[in-house]
């Protein structure tokens, strides 16, 4: 007969003590994750099921959607948030709400740390600076569903709710071409950010389309400082832009502080559209032309996709793409000066 696996079997193969593997076995706070995960993978490679250690070895579910976006001060993401919130409601869920502060590394750590604290699926907006995307095919690993939304990737199979990024920044474009701008530019987030990309062939299709060949093109990280840096770069250049479509309302009101920096009047001079419309567009001087986005529904319909994985993990993966639309306010509005 094939001899039974054992603890001392367990410790002798990792090098530690019987009791450091019965203490990992029953989930014992002095044990660190590392050491636990080890003894529990090599418990499932030897065949090791003792009836004494029966709930360790299935992994614990915690009654929570984690939630990984860049910042939950971004007007979309508290909204969005929102939206997630009612649906976790309905379901008798709860929320682990996180924000990666466009960190790459951040996103990595929240994504395995929710991963070990057990949640029962995850929700993730991508930080500006995710260019690898391993760590969420953990998740795929351990059966965990994931939905991404506004900010998603190709590289990674799964439930995504967007909007139509290539569209939007397209009627952006248009609409600046139609109020007479010639020279039009772009800033986009980070030249990784697969949204900020998408949204760069929608601005290129729609100067091509217009017969327009010269291209404005500049990057940020979304920081202050690396915005107003971009836009500078734009309005202080030997031929500078009369129009500029901005990644996001941050980005776009850091050019208009450049813009009246460099004595430029907007939209005389210059006109500028951003994305998101936060609350405060209406507030500025002048207001600010803005695509807005769904945001509350776009959190709602990423979190009907998270429960519709966990009730049925077979289903197809979907992608939502959502409306926008573009609201026009003073930075573009040249006809009320007329």
């Amino acid at each position: 007969m094939k001899k039974k696996t054992t603890l001392q079997d367990i410790a002798n193969s990792l090098g530690i003590s019987t009791s450091t593997v019965s203490r990992a076995l029953q989930d014992n706070p002095r044990i660190s994750e590392t050491v636990r995960k080890k003894v529990i993978d090599l418990a499932y490679e030897l065949n090791y099921f003792d009836k004494k250690f029966p709930e360790t070895i299935t992994p614990k579910k915690l009654n929570a959607i984690g939630v990984i976006v860049p910042k939950i001060g971004y007007h979309l993401y508290a909204m969005a948030i929102s939206g997630i919130e009612k649906v976790a409601e309905e379901n008798g869920m709860h929320l682990v709400i996180c924000q990666s502060n466009e960190s790459f590394e951040r996103e990595e750590s929240l994504t395995k740390e929710l991963i070990e604290t057990g949640v029962s699926g995850l929700i993730v907006s991508l930080a500006g600076e995710t260019k690898q995307f391993d760590h969420f095919l953990e998740l795929k690993k351990k059966n965990i569903p994931l939905v991404l939304f506004n900010r998603q990737c190709d590289e990674v199979e799964t439930d995504k709710v967007v909007i139509d990024n290539f569209k939007a920044s397209y009627d952006a474009t248009e609409h600046l071409i139609s109020i007479g701008c010639k020279n039009i530019a772009y800033i986009g987030g980070p030249k990784k950010l697969q949204i900020s990309n998408t949204r760069l062939l929608g601005y290129q299709q729609a100067l091509l389309d217009a017969g327009i060949s010269v291209e404005y093109i500049e990057y940020c990280n979304f920081s202050k400082e690396s915005n107003l840096s971009a836009a500078r770069k734009l309005l202080y250049s030997p031929n500078p832009p009369d129009g500029i479509i901005a990644f996001s309302d941050q980005v776009a009101i850091s050019t208009m502080l450049a813009a009246k920096e460099r004595g430029l009047s907007i939209p005389e001079d210059l006109a500028i559209i951003g994305f998101n419309n936060e609350p405060v567009d209406e507030l500025l001087e002048p207001s600010l032309t803005s695509i807005n986005q769904p945001s509350f529904k776009m959190g709602y319909e990423a979190a009907k996709l998270i429960f519709d994985r966990i009730q049925t993990p077979s289903i197809d993966y979907t992608q939502k793409i959502l409306k926008s639309n573009l609201v026009i306010r003073n930075s573009t509005n040249k006809n009320k000066l007329k």
